[in-house]
């Protein structure tokens, strides 16, 4: 893969945890790791100024790279596991250490140990894994010492102890060593360990769940609550790790987007998400998500081992057909405890989707259509999109996203808090935003763009144009981006206007040109919510009383505290507030100015 085509990979890549793949040009996979932050550490590897030789070996066999998103950081942890037992890649650790495998053990002690083991096993221990490398063993025994608080100290440490050490302190162990534990409810906690690392979600809920109303019908209602709180906490736990219950399935979501469709298939195993693939079909082309998904399954499944149950995102007019066929029950309408891993499946086809989408041209091809489109004199090296956030006229915000060569440049992106217009008003907000912009360009001699778009039709795209005109810039290709029918992405249109002529432009779905400009468009408007949401976050988080001049915190404490609440002090007359203490009649008139008029 070119250079061009991996820096946009790694630009428009997602930050959500996850897992990656590292391949090399034959497609293999060399190494796989997993990330709380998928852009920000596949990215560090291709920083040439990195002084691990490990990195500056495997980045001269990267060709490519594919990515696996997951809802926590935990479950890539245990992703990243299976997939390096599936794979074995040249890079991981564990192909370079000539050690064995590490297990996560359980002993048989009065008071079980959980720990880390290598070597020759004992027979009387219980052992789970193996693990592909102690550093991924250590992280799944920290997760379990904060879940389960079951000892992991040496049994020196422990036999020596007669009172509780600072692990008990903190929270992460029972303290059985010391009776801060009876032996039945910690021999009951190890058995949960036990459970848990089997995966058997299920089982595990259901027996502390038993527990719990036999403790309520023996009237033990102090230890019903104590199960009632570990049910909880188990939940939790549960959901968080995506392994609700012990079952087989294939989880499939497709999306569409410019005439093109991407199939996430989602492998779970025990309740286990263990892998993903996805699929770009041929010939899609005007077919709907769910005539496409009814082709695929037979040629996908038939003559493979499928699983009892595939999750689809689609309802299926074949449903009754295909199931019978593929000898699998369908759903199409999952529960709680299944549509967490749609979930998933969604957030793996909109980012490999999107990188598909992006990796189909190169960007110096897109600005040329561009240019050819716009009938431009030279490349539109430098774009700029503006665009308005607000709710009901609340909390307005303008964004200005930068692009160059086709790519962002976040650290020119610029947000502008539109004041002094009526709420709603897009027109004056676009206005306001486009002058402030320009005029500080020129003020500070900076370049101007290429091309500004506008996120809008023709009425905000003037309001643009007299701004530019009365401050004297001429250079500027301004370029409004009116919707299509239902918002659709693709049926946009683009607009211009030359001698007072208004040109409409439209382009065909998939035209690499499009695609550029709603990439422009779709960054803009994600800016311009993320800051208006701030704001607005800001704004109702702000008391009123804040604002009023010679009222600091110990006096807004007062008032509160006086009259139970902001809306009990809207109410009060001036007699009323002055009986505060240090509220004379000066600040009580201020008070009720600022309270009322807001």
């Amino acid at each position: 893969m070119t250079t061009e085509k991996l820096t946009t990979k790694l630009i428009n890549l997602s930050a959500d945890s996850g897992v990656y793949k590292m391949l090399d040009r034959s497609g293999q996979v060399i190494y796989v790791g997993k990330a709380k932050n998928l852009k920000k550490r596949v990215s560090q590897y291709f920083v040439k100024t990195s002084s691990s030789r490990k990195i500056q070996a495997l980045r001269k066999n990267i060709y490519d790279f594919s990515v696996i998103i997951t809802k926590t950081e935990i479950q890539a942890l245990f992703l990243e596991n299976d997939l390096i037992k599936q794979y074995k890649p040249k890079y991981n650790i564990l192909l370079k250490d000539a050690k064995s495998y590490p297990y996560i053990y359980i002993s048989n002690d009065k008071h079980p140990r959980l720990g880390l083991f290598r070597g020759k096993k004992n027979n009387n221990y219980q052992y789970f894994g193996p693990y592909p490398s102690a550093h991924v063993a250590r992280d799944a025994l920290s997760l379990l010492k904060k879940i389960f608080k079951v000892r992991q100290c040496s049994d020196g440490f422990y036999r020596s102890r007669s009172r509780p050490c600072l692990e008990y302190q903190i929270s992460l162990c029972s303290a059985p060593c010391v009776g801060k534990i009876s032996d039945l409810s910690y021999k009951q906690d190890v058995e949960m360990v036990g459970l848990f690392l089997k995966g058997k979600g299920v089982k595990l809920l259901n027996q502390v769940s038993q527990k719990m109303k036999q403790a309520s019908v023996d009237l033990d209602y102090e230890l019903a609550a104590s199960y009632r709180d570990q049910l909880i906490g188990l939940r939790t736990i549960q959901e968080r790790h995506g392994s609700q219950f012990n079952s087989d399935m294939d989880v499939i979501y497709i999306i569409q987007k410019n005439s093109v469709h991407c199939i996430e298939v989602l492998f779970v195993r025990s309740g286990k998400h263990i892998g993903s693939e996805s699929v770009f079909p041929r010939n899609a082309k005007g077919k709907t998500c769910e005539n496409v998904l009814s082709a695929f399954l037979p040629q996908y499944y038939l003559g493979k081992n499928t699983p009892i149950q595939i999750v689809l995102s689609h309802k299926l007019d074949d449903k009754i057909l295909i199931s019978k066929a593929l000898s699998a029950k369908i759903i199409h309408s999952p529960r709680v405890e299944k549509k967490h891993f749609l979930e998933i499946a969604s957030m793996n086809a909109k980012e490999n989707l999107k990188q598909h989408l992006l990796s189909s041209f190169t960007k110096k091809k897109q600005l040329e259509l561009l240019q050819e489109t716009l009938a431009l004199g030279q490349l539109p090296e430098l774009m700029e999109c503006f665009d308005v956030s607000h709710t009901m006229g609340e909390a307005t915000t303008a964004s200005c996203v930068v692009f160059e060569k086709g790519l962002p440049k976040t650290k020119k992106y610029r947000q502008f808090n539109i004041k002094d217009v009526n709420p709603g008003d897009d027109y004056a907000a676009i206005s306001q935003a486009v002058f402030r912009r320009y005029s500080s360009l020129l003020k500070n001699n900076k370049p101007l763009p290429d091309i500004v778009f506008i996120d809008g039709g023709l009425g905000q795209l003037n309001q643009a144009i007299m701004v530019l005109n009365s401050i004297g810039i001429d250079s500027i290709q301004l370029v409004g981006i009116a919707k299509g029918e239902g918002r659709k992405a693709g049926l946009e249109t683009l607009i211009t206007v030359e001698d007072e002529k208004v040109n409409k432009i439209k382009l065909a779905p998939h035209d690499p040109a499009l695609l550029l400009v709603n990439n422009i468009r779709d960054e803009s408007h994600r800016f311009a919510i993320k800051n208006h949401r701030q704001k607005r976050a800001l704004k109702r988080n702000t008391s009123p009383l804040e604002s009023v001049e010679g009222i600091g915190t110990k006096k807004r404490i007062d008032l509160l505290n006086h009259f139970g609440g902001l809306q009990e002090i809207k109410k009060a007359s001036q007699d009323e507030l002055q009986k505060v203490v240090g509220i004379n009649t000066a600040l009580a008139t201020k008070i009720i100015e600022k309270l009322r008029n807001n």
